[in-house]
């Protein structure tokens, strides 16, 4: 207990003197590991929030829809209460398609005749007021969010102003907005929302002569085999003669929940490993700037009699804790966002439920793995290094090539001290230039899909605006996350750079450089590297899209995310890099000999 609460008070101080760079950190990977959480999530996530809402609705196992409201429709779909293992039924009842109108905005909409008494099976769940009564209209969630309407607001269905009283949810029908089954006549549908009617109340409908389709609700003995209950089956066969019917049983009615998520959930996992890559960026930026100081501590350690072991033992452990604390940010975040990645619509019941143990376990293989291959090899060195070199702070020599400072000389001095200083630190100019590399790549394929001509179901464009919707939002939440780490690790290299180049600085101070250049470097060393990575990241943006489907974004836009890179780089490297310029020579030098 001892070494443990040894290592804990060391890594704690630490932390406590770092506190900018342990937040770097945390930002870094629980932004990458909130991501990669949230696209293996949602592999089944849909199905689960559809099981939920069945068995919160006594949701049917097959639902039969045949056109028009005629006694032989009637008469055929009363036929199958008799069918083989069905156990309960309601119905049947009449839906009316129709518009609604509300605030403003008319949507398409199927108007359900229902009774005010739950049924046996299909009973809407109430989220909100209260459920049918005569002279009151209930809503489905998803339909009430997309139209902005509430318990207690005023819609307008068929030229009739009718009052709001409820809020529910169903597992009968498909999220919004496929909550139609079927369109007029047995033909597609363009998309649209339930609504709830009582009986009396529809009467008005049936006169207007809007189109009618009738339908019942079965629950069956053995629900796994409802994809069995179709006019090919023998024990069915006779039941469906003679009348058009459509059936959608409950894989039916789940698989159509999951159809926005195809997409979905490739461009978070995709997205999940590109923050990833900047984690790492970022985390090893953080330990190679902090290398010096690390083993400067590795010698007092070893000056006071601590072992090698004990000394990787607390450099590591303060990264691998922050990994972990990151790591566990990372999952709140996940199970916070899971129910709205999900279920957008909020047409389906989201019961808050964490991600699965392999989702645990595998984000945290990540987030250790992040911390340890950006990390162990400053620790090793720290560790090797010796005490008297550790402690003195001795400054690694630059290789001196005469061709090279000969062609050097020639350039302007803000020039030639930016690239000075990438040619000192090489690694850490590749690592920008891949950090701006990804955050172009990423912003590119948003400005691709932005671009691509609108493909979705036919004669379905509320189906299709909701699924374009869904995409574009991901997308944009892991290109503004992209950004923001992307700034985080333009902001923490620029930092480290100009602390180290501190006492470089004031000898070409001293011989003559103004604050100025000095500025004018520390920036030049970021915006030269950013130029060929923001150059790779536009192509590399548009190889995931097919080549013979692509649509190009319009070249003003590339260009305007190119210049952004380099104006967002220059506003970040200015401000650590007019600090370290106004800092005084004396000053600089003086604390690099003490």
């Amino acid at each position: 207990m001892g070494r443990v609460l040894l290592v804990f008070r060391l890594v704690l101080a630490d932390v406590r003197r770092h506190p900018g760079q342990a937040g770097m950190l945390l930002v870094a990977i629980t932004a990458a590991t909130a991501a990669l959480a949230l696209g293996l999530s949602l592999s089944g996530g849909t199905e689960t929030l559809y099981r939920q809402t069945r068995d919160a609705t006594a949701g049917p196992d097959l639902v039969v829809l045949s056109p028009g409201a005629d006694r032989k429709t009637l008469a055929a779909l009363e036929s199958l209460r008799r069918g083989p293992g069905v156990v309960a039924h309601s119905g049947p009842y009449r839906q009316y398609y129709t518009r609604l109108t509300a605030h403003g905005s008319t949507g398409a909409a199927v108007v359900h005749a229902t009774g005010t008494a739950p049924a046996p099976v299909d009973r809407p769940l109430v989220t909100s007021g209260t459920w049918v009564r005569p002279g009151g209209a209930v809503l489905e969630r998803g339909f009430a969010g997309a139209v902005g309407v509430e318990v207690g607001d005023r819609v307008t269905i068929a030229g009739r102003s009718i009052p709001v009283v409820g809020i529910a949810v169903t597992a009968a029908r498909a999220v919004y907005p496929w909550g139609l089954g079927i369109g007029p006549g047995g033909g597609p549908s363009d998309g649209g929302g339930v609504v709830w009617l009582a009986e009396r109340d529809t009467r008005a409908l049936a006169a207007a002569d809007l189109p009618v389709t009738s339908f019942i609700n079965l629950k069956l003995r053995d629900p796994a085999g409802a994809e069995a209950a179709n006019r090919h089956a023998p024990a069915w066969a006779p039941l469906f003669e003679g009348t058009w019917v459509s059936t959608r049983t409950w894989q039916d009615i789940a698989e159509q929940d999951f159809v926005m998520f195809r997409d979905t959930q490739p461009i978070l996992v995709v997205g999940s490993w590109l923050l990833s890559f900047l984690a790492i960026g970022g985390v090893a930026t953080l330990a190679a700037g902090r290398a010096v100081k690390q083993a400067r501590r590795a010698g007092l350690l070893k000056a006071v009699g601590a072992t090698p072991g004990l000394i990787a033992a607390v450099l590591l452990a303060e990264y691998l804790t922050l990994a972990l604390l990151a790591n566990a940010l990372g999952l709140a975040v996940a199970r916070l966002a899971t129910p709205a990645v999900l279920n957008p619509s909020a047409s389906l019941l989201s019961a808050p439920a964490g991600p699965s143990g392999d989702t645990v376990f595998f984000t945290t293989v990540v987030a250790v793995a992040v911390a340890l291959l950006t990390t162990c090899g400053p620790t090793v060195r720290a560790v090797r290094t010796a005490t008297v070199t550790a402690l003195a702070g001795t400054a690694r020599r630059p290789r001196r090539r005469p061709w090279l400072n000969g062609l050097s000389a020639l350039l302007p001095t803000s020039l030639l001290l930016g690239l000075r200083l990438i040619a000192r630190r090489p690694g850490r100019a590749f690592l920008h230039g891949c950090n701006i590399a990804i955050t172009l790549m990423v912003a590119t394929a948003l400005l691709t899909i932005y671009a691509q001509p609108v493909k979705g179901y036919p004669g379905s464009p509320m189906a299709t605006a909701a699924r374009i919707a869904q995409e574009r939002h991901m997308l944009l939440a892991v290109t503004v996350t992209a950004l923001v780490l992307a700034l985080v690790n333009t902001a923490t290299i620029t930092w480290t750079t100009a602390l180290e180049a501190r006492p470089t600085m004031a000898v070409a101070r001293t011989l003559g450089a103004t604050p100025g250049q000095i500025t004018a470097g520390l920036s030049a060393a970021q915006l030269l590297p950013t130029v060929p990575g923001a150059l790779a990241g536009i192509p590399l943006g548009v190889l995931p899209f097919s080549a013979d489907e692509v649509g190009m974004p319009p070249a003003p836009w590339v260009l305007a995310a190119v210049l952004a890179a380099l104006l967002a780089t220059a506003a970040l490297t200015a401000l650590p890099a007019r600090l370290a310029a106004r800092r005084t020579v004396a000053g600089t030098l003086g604390a690099g000999a003490s």
